[in-house]
């Protein structure tokens, strides 16, 4: 194949990528559901769904680890965000209880782990004296 050919296909590949992406945001937050009359408003109004899915998309990429980096944002909203839980609170601790049917315990625990290390490092308070 040459120089012009390997330009069509990797020009044609991005294209697909950017329509899978297109696809995903309309299933996973239903962001081709523009309902105001005015312009100004739908164009807040997909900024405003854009940005789920960019968290999503970053969770996914940054966060996730390999065994569940494939997931859709359609299956992370499910098994992420669109879960039961109930928090019970004692004198000294509060419980996070949740179903393990979603995500397992080992797995959840990898996630909260991975985005704690995305955090950035404490600055040392500099005293002057």
């Amino acid at each position: 194949m040459n120089a012009w050919g390997r330009r069509v296909v990797k020009f044609y590949n991005g294209r697909g990528t950017a329509e899978q992406w297109i696809k995903e945001g309309k299933n996973a937050v239903k962001w081709t559901r523009l309902s105001c009359h005015d312009f100004v408003d739908n164009q807040v109004r997909l900024q405003l769904f854009a940005l789920p899915y960019n968290l999503g998309n970053f969770l996914r990429r940054l966060a996730l680890p390999k065994a569940v980096k494939h997931w859709t944002m359609t299956t992370l909203r499910e098994k992420l965000v669109k879960i039961g839980a109930k928090v019970v609170t004692h004198a000294r601790y509060v419980i996070f209880q949740m179903a393990e049917v979603a995500v397992p315990r080992k797995l959840f625990t990898a996630i909260l782990e991975r985005i704690q290390r995305l955090r950035r490092p404490e600055v040392g308070v500099v005293t002057s004296g």
